[in-house]
């Protein structure tokens, strides 16, 4: 159940961080009742012990308890020792204490919670409290209690907004009839309602309606009905006691048209709701009642009419009817949700079966809303809305308006003397009866401010249930400093300046923790400057003070940690660990300012080798082949040599190219070093046969001969040694020679080839050319045999027979010495046959 009672404030509490202070408006009835103190009286959520102080680095009051709500700050004067930064200063009110600081030396202001208006419950007031005064630490959670009683008899105020276009025709005439009939059935529920009327169509413009002159006039299928032009919204009767004046002016309604389904509900709507003034809303429970048989437009339809502005959510009526509703779209659903919210409307929309889904859906938008199924007739109207009223009025919705962007409210409902949701964004219980006493813990109001900000002024937000005209107003104020008045004290600060909160704050001319130094004309950024490492770090590191220019490293408060340093840039903790212990442990080294100094056996960045060679050591007994230096018992290379002897190098460039003149000069006392070779090729050494794992190497001399040799590297720096072939290879010009003599020889095989290549395609020209002859006689014989003729193409013989003759048989005799056999014709020299 809601909690009632009043603990009294003592200083335990205190010390234990827990206190939260709730003072009750005077004459409030808690004030009266005369339980505890007669200002101050404890709240719920104590979490004594849970508190902790982040410890961040500060170094003033304010600072510290901006930092955490756990954090506390000890002004003692001597609570410091010397070393100490002032941060030591900060610490939860346990750990404080602990240290030796009075409870009276404590700085720790709590949450306060005043209830500056407190009236008590009654047929006009529905919740309580209504004005609470907060001032909160930043990030401290704060609870303070809400309660809500259903009255008997409170006033009601329905608006009844109606379709009229034509579908809605036999609506009307039993509207015309509902004022007294509703007026009388609300009786028994309040003695103060009243009733007003509007009603709707859609935008005048295509496609909504029908824009042809006449259709404007009379919109309806039927020219013989008597039918209105159509309109957006049309307020017809302000909310009125008087059911004869509703009946009458209902009365003389006609009913209208437009073209497509949907109509513009919305527009009337948002009308209805910001237009206040005009409809007569009363600082009472607000219902506003939608009836229509079809859908609705919303925004973004408008643009189909060539509208493009968006709405305004602003009362646009002119002698009763929304005249620029041809110039703004029609609203968003959550324009509308929020205007209704801020005007404290809640919508009932009766509307006919095959819409009520549709409806179901928009009801869900909005928080305090209802949907009834209409009869088609809207016979069962005035049960719709008593149905709709009651279960409305008995869901209580606690909710807030906007929030400073530095406060975040939680509410847990308790209905019915059960517990419901915790922890949630709104407070709600249902079925909630008249006379019936539902609370709402508001908790978590958490100042939730970045870094060090604070409130600079007053804020307020307000608490309200939804559909009802109660209110809650919250002031909010936030706790960023600190009280720190003392008597002063003469001596204190070395007579030099004055005690704030625990801190010198030293006259003009003087620094230091006790204004001991006197700057003698110098400026302090002068004296911070020698207590810089370079111009772009903090004073002495951060981990310091400047005094008369000249660090002083505060003392940890890690155990066993010292800074030291000129600049305070030290300490003997920032080190590698082996093993878990920093440096390996104490036998084997220690830290200082970052670099483990180990002791004489062992090595390595953190102390975890012993000194040893063992492993750097090659057949030869030289550590790490001489061109590496041994760590941890491993090799540590130069020069792209690899472990684990320094013996390879994959990446090195040959050294064949680099030591030809000592070869040159060494094995036959030539070339370019042959006068100084013994002090320029102290690295070469001569050997008869070559090693194993030598390089073999063949490169050209100072005389363009080439020259073999093997070379092998000794343990050290370009260390070789070298054995060479004793004889000198052939010199550049037999060389060139022997390859041109090769070019030459390998030009006449292909002149020959080429040749032998011509021939044979020539003697298959040849071929070719007999073997057509030959088809071209093999024609001619085909004819003779046949008994044809033929001539030579000359007007010479003719064939016959398979001979030649000077004519055929037909016109003489054969002449044998005249004829030529096949043979002789087959022979390629031409020739004429004559007498």
């Amino acid at each position: 159940m809601c909690w009632s009672g009043e603990i009294p404030i003592t200083a335990l509490h205190v010390a234990l961080r827990a206190i939260q202070v709730w003072v009750p408006a005077a004459g409030s009835p808690t004030a009266a009742s005369g339980a505890g103190p007669p200002f101050l009286t404890h709240l719920l959520h104590i979490p004594a012990f849970a508190a902790e102080c982040p410890k961040i680095k500060v170094g003033t009051c304010k600072n510290c308890i901006q930092s955490g709500p756990g954090c506390a700050w000890c002004k003692k004067l001597d609570f410091t020792k010397a070393g100490e930064p002032d941060s030591n200063r900060c610490d939860t009110v346990e750990q404080l204490q602990q240290r030796g600081c009075p409870e009276n030396e404590i700085e720790f202001p709590v949450n306060e919670i005043k209830r500056t208006q407190d009236s008590a419950f009654s047929n006009k007031i529905q919740l309580t409290p209504q004005e609470v005064h907060l001032k909160l630490r930043i990030r401290e959670p704060a609870e303070f209690h809400v309660k809500f009683r259903r009255a008997t008899g409170y006033p009601i105020d329905i608006y009844y907004l109606m379709d009229l276009s034509y579908s809605m025709l036999d609506d009307l005439e039993n509207v015309k009839k509902l004022g007294g009939e509703l007026l009388r059935a609300l009786e028994n529920t309040t003695p103060s309602r009243r009733i007003g009327f509007g009603s709707f169509v859609d935008k005048t413009v295509l496609p909504f309606v029908n824009t042809h002159p006449e259709k404007l006039k009379n919109p309806c299928p039927n020219k013989d009905s008597n039918c209105q032009p159509p309109f957006a919204f049309k307020h017809i009767l302000s909310l009125t006691d008087n059911a004869e004046k509703f009946e009458s002016e209902v009365g003389k309604q006609f009913i209208s048209g437009n073209l497509d389904a949907p109509e513009g509900g919305l527009d009337a709507m948002m009308q209805a709701a910001v237009c206040g003034d005009l409809i007569g809303w009363r600082n009472v429970t607000r219902l506003l009642v939608y009836a229509t048989d079809d859908g609705f437009h919303f925004a973004g339809d408008g643009k189909l009419g060539g509208i493009l502005t968006p709405n305004d959510g602003q009362c646009h009526l002119e002698d009763n009817m929304y005249k620029k509703s041809n110039e703004f779209d029609y609203p968003s659903v959550g324009q509308l949700v929020q205007k209704l919210a801020e005007n404290n409307i809640q919508p009932i929309f009766a509307v006919t079966s095959k819409m009520v889904d549709v409806y179901k859906k928009l009801s869900e938008m909005i928080p305090k809303s209802a949907v009834g199924e209409l009869n088609e007739d809207s016979s069962n109207i005035i049960e719709l809305i008593q149905v709709a009223y009651n279960n409305l009025s008995s869901r209580i919705i606690l909710d807030h308006s906007t929030l400073p962007d530095v406060l975040d409210v939680k509410y847990d409902s308790i209905c019915n003397n059960s517990t419901g949701a915790k922890n949630e964004a709104r407070g709600q219980c249902d079925n909630v009866k008249i006379n019936d006493e539902v609370c709402f813990p508001v908790s978590g109001i958490l100042c939730s401010l970045q870094g060090s900000s604070c409130l600079f002024h007053l804020t307020s937000f307000t608490i309200r249930p939804l559909g009802f005209t109660d209110t809650l107003t919250v002031l909010v104020d936030s706790i960023c400093e600190c009280d720190c008045r003392q008597q002063p004290d003469p001596t204190a600060c070395s007579g030099n300046g004055e005690v704030i909160c625990g801190i010198c704050s030293c006259n003009l001319g003087y620094t230091g923790k006790n204004c001991e130094c006197d700057t003698k004309g110098r400026t302090s950024k002068e004296l911070e400057g020698s207590c810089r490492k370079d111009n772009s770090s903090v004073i002495c590191s951060g981990l310091g003070d400047c005094m008369c220019g000249q660090c002083v490293c505060h003392t940890s408060d890690v155990p066993g940690k010292e800074i030291y340093g000129t600049f305070c840039d030290c300490d003997n903790m920032n080190c590698e660990f082996h093993n878990g212990s920093l440096c390996g442990g104490e036998e084997r080294g220690r830290c200082d300012c970052g670099e483990c100094k180990c002791t004489p056996k062992y090595e390595g960045s953190a102390c975890q080798c012993k000194k040893s060679t063992d492993g750097c050591r090659n057949s030869r007994q030289n550590e790490c082949s001489l061109r590496g230096s041994c760590h941890c018992n491993r090799c540590q290379c130069r020069g792209g040599y690899q472990p684990p002897y320094c013996e390879e190098c994959p990446g090195c460039p040959s050294p064949c190219g680099r030591h030809i003149s000592c070869v040159e000069c060494k094995s036959f006392y030539s070339g370019p070093l042959k006068k100084n070779c013994s002090v320029a090729c102290t690295n070469i050494q001569l050997a008869d046969e070559p090693r194993a794992g030598s390089r073999q190497c063949k490169e050209k001399d100072s005389e363009n001969c080439w020259i073999s040799f093997y070379m092998a590297q000794d343990d050290g720096e370009e260390m070789y040694t070298i054995t060479v072939d004793p004889k000198k290879g052939t010199r550049l010009a037999y060389t060139v020679a022997g390859v041109a003599l090769i070019g030459l020889l390998l030009l006449l095989i292909w002149r020959l080839l080429t040749e032998i290549f011509d021939r044979r395609e020539y003697r298959r020209f040849e071929k070719e050319k007999s073997k057509a002859k030959w088809n071209e006689v093999r024609e001619h014989q085909d004819d003779c045999m046949q008994g044809g003729c033929w001539e030579d193409g000359g007007g010479g013989s003719t064939c016959c027979r398979g001979y030649c003759s000077w004519q055929c048989p037909e016109q003489g005799g054969l002449r044998p010495s005249q004829c030529l056999t096949l043979e002789q014709l087959m022979l390629p020299t031409s020739f004429t046959v004559t007498e």
